[in-house]
């Protein structure tokens, strides 16, 4: 402990894995290093794929590229101290350590959030002003759009740390998860955390809330645009460039919302369920995401196969 006066400051916390499966974490962290190494490969193999591709060289697919990139960032955050307690039964991390893994993981979120939000905004150019798609989302306009979405997570969080390192802590020290969350550092504290709770509630509402509010809307005026289409089938293949999208979109936003709820008021919610929730949220979504757009889009699925050709050729 650090002492200065009255302030009270740990130099380190205790991350902890499952409760009441300690003694089952060897064998539990075969799914999770499943989990890893298809985040891990099959982002890369995305990024890859879309470099290769010249085709592939337009909006949606530089959105995917964005989304593949902050998967990774997001997989690599939990990665090192997961697996280090699951093998190694290493639950201590330094303070800073632990403020800077938790600054690094809500910015990828927020990012994921927005870049989510960005994808769906060019599906309703694409599909309600087609002719208008490639003039209105050029190059230079997504990459401002990725700048704008970059600085947005940082300079929004960045008072986070700050906020916490100010706190006194006493007593317990012992985080509920295998990673730093900005909830559950700031329910340690033994001191007013009115602000950390206000601030940390109007960045979640005005970026996170703001982005799935209007991911919403985006897809209101898309089923109007297809519904107004001629032909079922001129429907169906409309709505079916968004199934992905919209399977990406219930993978992250469902379990976040489910965490964010559990954290500020699901006090007699059980360990185990907060635990899997959060699971759910960092590790699911980098894994999936990759799996459900080389399912479902046809360009992307067509590009790897050819890829594979050439390499057993």
């Amino acid at each position: 402990w650090e002492f200065n006066g009255s302030f009270y400051q740990p130099s380190a916390f205790l991350m902890k894995g499952i409760p009441g499966l300690e003694f089952l974490h060897p064998w539990i962290s075969i799914p999770f290093c499943a989990l890893y190494l298809t985040a891990l490969l099959g982002n890369c193999i995305i990024l890859f794929i879309i470099k290769r591709t010249q085709s592939l060289h337009e909006p949606m697919y530089y959105f995917l590229s964005m989304l593949a990139v902050t998967d990774l960032g997001l997989a690599l955050c939990t990665l090192p101290t997961t697996l280090g307690l699951f093998w190694f039964n290493v639950r201590r991390i330094g303070f800073d350590a632990c403020l800077a893994q938790m600054y690094f993981i809500h910015i990828l979120s927020f990012i994921e959030s927005s870049v989510l939000l960005a994808m769906a905004f060019d599906r309703f150019i694409a599909i309600s002003h087609p002719l208008r798609h490639a003039a209105i989302l050029t190059k230079s306009t997504v990459l401002k759009i990725g700048l704008a979405i970059l600085l947005r997570g940082m300079v929004s969080l960045l008072p986070i740390p700050f906020l916490l390192k100010r706190l006194t802590y006493c007593g317990n020290t012992e985080l509920s998860h295998s990673f730093c969350f900005h909830p559950d550092i700031m329910n340690l504290a033994c001191a007013d955390i009115k602000v950390n709770v206000f601030y940390g509630m109007i960045v979640l509402l005005s970026t996170v809330g703001m982005d799935f509010i209007f991911i919403v809307l985006s897809y209101i005026l898309i089923i109007r645009t297809v519904v107004s289409l001629a032909t079922k089938e001129e429907c169906l293949k409309a709505l079916n460039t968004c199934v992905s999208h919209i399977c990406a979109v219930l993978v992250f936003f469902i379990p976040m919302i489910g965490l964010s709820m559990i954290h500020r008021f699901g006090k007699d919610v059980p360990p185990l369920v907060n635990t899997l929730v959060a699971y759910t949220y960092l590790i699911i979504p980098p894994a999936l995401n990759p799996v459900i757009y080389s399912i479902k889009s046809t360009h992307i699925r067509e590009a790897l196969l050819r890829a594979l050709h050439r390499k057993s050729g």
